[in-house]
Protein backbone atom coordinates (compact mmCIF):
# COMPACT_ATOMS: atom_id res chain seq x y z
CA UNK A 1 0.00 0.00 0.00
CA UNK A 2 1.21 3.50 -1.13
CA UNK A 3 -0.58 6.60 1.00
CA UNK A 4 -0.16 10.01 -1.02
CA UNK A 5 -0.95 13.07 0.38
CA UNK A 6 -0.56 16.69 -0.90
CA UNK A 7 0.67 19.77 1.23
CA UNK A 8 1.87 23.37 0.72
CA UNK A 9 4.59 24.34 1.93
CA UNK A 10 3.43 26.99 4.86
CA UNK A 11 5.42 30.35 6.30
CA UNK A 12 6.13 28.39 9.22
CA UNK A 13 8.01 26.05 7.44
CA UNK A 14 10.17 28.18 5.79
CA UNK A 15 13.88 29.41 6.52
CA UNK A 16 16.54 30.65 4.22
CA UNK A 17 16.68 31.65 0.69
CA UNK A 18 12.32 31.00 1.44
CA UNK A 19 12.92 27.46 1.18
CA UNK A 20 11.75 24.83 3.20
CA UNK A 21 13.53 23.41 6.32
CA UNK A 22 14.73 19.54 7.42
CA UNK A 23 12.41 20.13 10.47
CA UNK A 24 9.74 20.85 8.76
CA UNK A 25 10.42 18.50 6.05
CA UNK A 26 10.65 15.62 8.63
CA UNK A 27 7.36 16.94 9.83
CA UNK A 28 5.94 16.22 6.42
CA UNK A 29 7.16 12.41 6.67
CA UNK A 30 5.88 11.56 10.13
CA UNK A 31 2.65 13.09 9.27
CA UNK A 32 1.81 10.51 6.14
CA UNK A 33 3.91 7.87 8.11
CA UNK A 34 1.38 8.78 10.40
CA UNK A 35 -1.47 8.74 8.07
CA UNK A 36 -0.42 5.03 6.89
CA UNK A 37 -0.67 3.53 10.53
CA UNK A 38 -4.35 5.43 11.09
CA UNK A 39 -5.08 3.30 8.31
CA UNK A 40 -3.90 -0.28 8.92
CA UNK A 41 -5.00 0.89 12.57
CA UNK A 42 -2.14 1.21 14.63
CA UNK A 43 -1.89 5.00 14.90
CA UNK A 44 -2.63 7.09 17.52
CA UNK A 45 -6.17 7.54 17.54
CA UNK A 46 -6.35 3.15 18.46
CA UNK A 47 -3.74 3.49 21.04
CA UNK A 48 -5.80 3.02 24.22
CA UNK A 49 -6.88 -0.11 22.52
CA UNK A 50 -3.74 -1.66 21.43
CA UNK A 51 -1.16 -0.54 23.72
CA UNK A 52 1.02 0.07 21.24
CA UNK A 53 3.29 2.67 19.86
CA UNK A 54 6.10 3.02 16.95
CA UNK A 55 9.20 4.54 18.44
CA UNK A 56 11.62 5.98 15.77
CA UNK A 57 15.19 4.88 15.75
CA UNK A 58 16.76 6.27 12.47
CA UNK A 59 16.37 8.56 9.43
CA UNK A 60 18.25 8.54 6.27
CA UNK A 61 16.95 11.68 4.24
CA UNK A 62 18.40 13.06 0.79
CA UNK A 63 16.92 16.37 -0.64
CA UNK A 64 17.27 16.74 -4.28
CA UNK A 65 15.32 20.00 -4.47
CA UNK A 66 13.90 22.02 -1.87
CA UNK A 67 11.08 22.78 -2.19
CA UNK A 68 9.70 26.90 -1.90
CA UNK A 69 7.73 28.78 -0.03
CA UNK A 70 3.68 28.12 -1.06
CA UNK A 71 4.63 25.01 -2.89
CA UNK A 72 2.20 21.97 -3.63
CA UNK A 73 3.69 19.20 -2.92
CA UNK A 74 2.93 15.25 -2.54
CA UNK A 75 4.21 13.54 -0.21
CA UNK A 76 3.83 9.61 -0.41
CA UNK A 77 5.51 6.61 1.74
CA UNK A 78 4.71 2.93 2.34
CA UNK A 79 6.07 0.04 4.53
CA UNK A 80 8.65 -2.42 3.98
CA UNK A 81 8.86 -6.01 5.33
CA UNK A 82 10.11 -5.83 8.85
CA UNK A 83 12.68 -8.14 10.34
CA UNK A 84 11.52 -9.51 13.62
CA UNK A 85 11.12 -6.31 15.79
CA UNK A 86 12.31 -3.66 13.23
CA UNK A 87 9.91 -2.06 11.02
CA UNK A 88 11.27 0.19 7.81
CA UNK A 89 9.19 3.06 6.06
CA UNK A 90 10.21 4.68 2.88
CA UNK A 91 9.24 8.37 1.73
CA UNK A 92 9.21 10.21 -1.08
CA UNK A 93 8.11 13.89 -1.93
CA UNK A 94 7.19 15.02 -5.34
CA UNK A 95 7.03 18.05 -7.09
CA UNK A 96 3.70 19.47 -9.04
CA UNK A 97 5.83 18.06 -12.32
CA UNK A 98 6.42 14.72 -11.26
CA UNK A 99 10.30 14.99 -10.03
CA UNK A 100 11.21 13.62 -6.69
CA UNK A 101 12.69 15.92 -4.67
CA UNK A 102 13.06 14.37 -1.55
CA UNK A 103 14.19 10.63 -0.40
CA UNK A 104 14.28 9.09 3.22
CA UNK A 105 14.15 5.98 4.52
CA UNK A 106 13.52 5.13 8.64
CA UNK A 107 13.47 2.67 10.70
CA UNK A 108 10.62 1.95 13.67
CA UNK A 109 10.19 -0.54 16.62
CA UNK A 110 6.42 -1.18 17.97
CA UNK A 111 6.23 -0.53 21.71
CA UNK A 112 4.07 -2.01 24.54
CA UNK A 113 3.21 1.69 26.07
CA UNK A 114 1.76 -0.15 29.45
CA UNK A 115 4.99 -1.93 29.93
CA UNK A 116 7.24 0.19 27.94
CA UNK A 117 8.86 -2.90 26.66
CA UNK A 118 9.19 -3.57 22.28
CA UNK A 119 6.89 -5.99 20.74
CA UNK A 120 7.68 -8.59 18.03
CA UNK A 121 6.10 -7.20 14.85
CA UNK A 122 3.54 -10.18 14.03
CA UNK A 123 2.65 -10.80 10.51
CA UNK A 124 -0.99 -9.87 11.34
CA UNK A 125 0.22 -6.61 12.19
CA UNK A 126 2.71 -6.36 9.43
CA UNK A 127 -0.47 -7.37 6.71
CA UNK A 128 -2.35 -4.23 7.79
CA UNK A 129 0.38 -2.13 6.64
CA UNK A 130 0.32 -4.06 3.02
CA UNK A 131 4.31 -3.63 2.40
CA UNK A 132 5.80 -2.94 -0.77
CA UNK A 133 8.45 -5.27 -0.87
CA UNK A 134 9.88 -4.41 -4.35
CA UNK A 135 9.98 -0.48 -4.20
CA UNK A 136 13.11 1.08 -2.65
CA UNK A 137 13.65 4.89 -2.58
CA UNK A 138 17.73 4.36 -2.32
CA UNK A 139 19.55 1.27 -3.82
CA UNK A 140 21.06 0.72 -0.16
CA UNK A 141 18.63 0.93 2.05
CA UNK A 142 20.56 -0.38 5.06
CA UNK A 143 21.62 1.41 8.04
CA UNK A 144 24.94 2.50 8.97
CA UNK A 145 25.79 2.10 12.55
CA UNK A 146 26.25 5.78 13.69
CA UNK A 147 29.07 6.13 16.58
CA UNK A 148 29.65 8.76 18.29
CA UNK A 149 33.61 10.19 17.78
CA UNK A 150 36.02 9.97 20.67
CA UNK A 151 36.60 13.96 20.99
CA UNK A 152 34.48 16.86 20.17
CA UNK A 153 35.18 20.85 19.53
CA UNK A 154 32.72 22.16 21.14
CA UNK A 155 29.52 21.63 23.36
CA UNK A 156 26.38 23.49 24.47
CA UNK A 157 23.37 22.18 27.17
CA UNK A 158 20.13 22.31 26.53
CA UNK A 159 17.27 22.34 29.22
CA UNK A 160 13.84 19.78 27.64
CA UNK A 161 10.77 22.33 27.25
CA UNK A 162 7.44 21.59 27.89
CA UNK A 163 7.09 22.73 23.64
CA UNK A 164 9.30 19.92 23.33
CA UNK A 165 7.33 17.01 24.29
CA UNK A 166 5.46 14.49 22.10
CA UNK A 167 2.60 11.97 22.47
CA UNK A 168 4.89 9.59 24.01
CA UNK A 169 5.89 11.81 26.31
CA UNK A 170 9.88 12.12 25.17
CA UNK A 171 11.13 14.98 23.13
CA UNK A 172 9.92 15.22 19.83
CA UNK A 173 11.75 13.54 17.58
CA UNK A 174 11.73 16.51 14.94
CA UNK A 175 13.19 18.71 17.73
CA UNK A 176 16.79 16.88 17.63
CA UNK A 177 17.31 18.99 14.24
CA UNK A 178 16.94 22.03 17.02
CA UNK A 179 19.52 20.21 19.28
CA UNK A 180 21.90 19.80 16.22
CA UNK A 181 21.47 23.32 14.64
CA UNK A 182 21.96 24.98 18.05
CA UNK A 183 25.03 22.76 18.19
CA UNK A 184 26.79 24.19 15.12
CA UNK A 185 29.77 26.66 15.00
CA UNK A 186 28.25 30.45 13.97
CA UNK A 187 30.54 29.86 10.82
CA UNK A 188 28.82 26.46 9.71
CA UNK A 189 25.46 27.63 10.14
CA UNK A 190 25.45 31.18 8.53
CA UNK A 191 27.48 30.08 5.77
CA UNK A 192 24.92 26.74 5.47
CA UNK A 193 21.42 27.17 3.95
CA UNK A 194 20.37 23.63 4.54
CA UNK A 195 21.84 19.96 4.90
CA UNK A 196 20.87 18.28 1.59
CA UNK A 197 22.05 14.78 3.22
CA UNK A 198 21.41 13.76 7.01
CA UNK A 199 21.13 10.99 8.99
CA UNK A 200 19.85 10.77 12.82
CA UNK A 201 19.74 7.92 14.94
CA UNK A 202 17.79 8.04 18.15
CA UNK A 203 19.36 5.91 21.03
CA UNK A 204 17.93 7.05 24.02
CA UNK A 205 14.76 9.19 24.84
CA UNK A 206 14.85 12.38 26.59
CA UNK A 207 12.13 13.50 29.11
CA UNK A 208 10.62 16.81 30.11
CA UNK A 209 12.93 19.10 32.28
CA UNK A 210 16.47 16.94 31.62
CA UNK A 211 19.26 18.64 30.70
CA UNK A 212 21.56 17.56 27.95
CA UNK A 213 24.81 18.09 26.59
CA UNK A 214 25.25 18.52 22.42
CA UNK A 215 29.13 17.91 21.28
CA UNK A 216 29.61 19.06 17.72
CA UNK A 217 33.35 18.35 15.88
CA UNK A 218 33.48 17.94 11.89
CA UNK A 219 34.96 14.64 10.55
CA UNK A 220 35.16 12.71 7.03
CA UNK A 221 33.56 15.63 5.37
CA UNK A 222 30.22 15.17 8.00
CA UNK A 223 28.98 17.64 10.71
CA UNK A 224 28.48 15.43 13.98
CA UNK A 225 26.60 16.11 16.66
CA UNK A 226 26.04 13.60 19.55
CA UNK A 227 23.48 14.38 22.41
CA UNK A 228 24.82 13.43 25.21
CA UNK A 229 23.14 13.20 29.14
CA UNK A 230 24.52 15.74 31.87
CA UNK A 231 26.29 13.57 33.66
CA UNK A 232 27.58 12.16 30.27
CA UNK A 233 26.82 8.59 30.87
CA UNK A 234 23.61 8.48 28.27
CA UNK A 235 24.08 8.43 24.66
CA UNK A 236 20.11 9.82 23.31
CA UNK A 237 21.06 10.77 19.91
CA UNK A 238 23.79 10.98 17.29
CA UNK A 239 23.30 13.36 14.20
CA UNK A 240 25.51 13.85 10.82
CA UNK A 241 25.28 16.32 8.30
CA UNK A 242 27.06 15.99 5.13
CA UNK A 243 28.51 18.59 3.64
CA UNK A 244 28.05 18.93 -0.37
Amino acid sequence: MIVEREYYVKLSEIGKENKITNKALLGILEDIGGVHSNIAGYGIPTMDKTHLTWILLDWKVQVIRRPNYAEKILARTWSKEGLKYYAYRDFEVVDEQGNVIVKAISRWVLVNIETGKMERITDEILSKYQPESNKCVFEDETFDKIKELDNYERESKYTVKRGDIDVNHHMHNINYLDLANEALPDEVYDNEKEFNNFKISYKKEIKLGETVKCKYSFANNTHVICVKSEDDTKLHSVIEFLEG
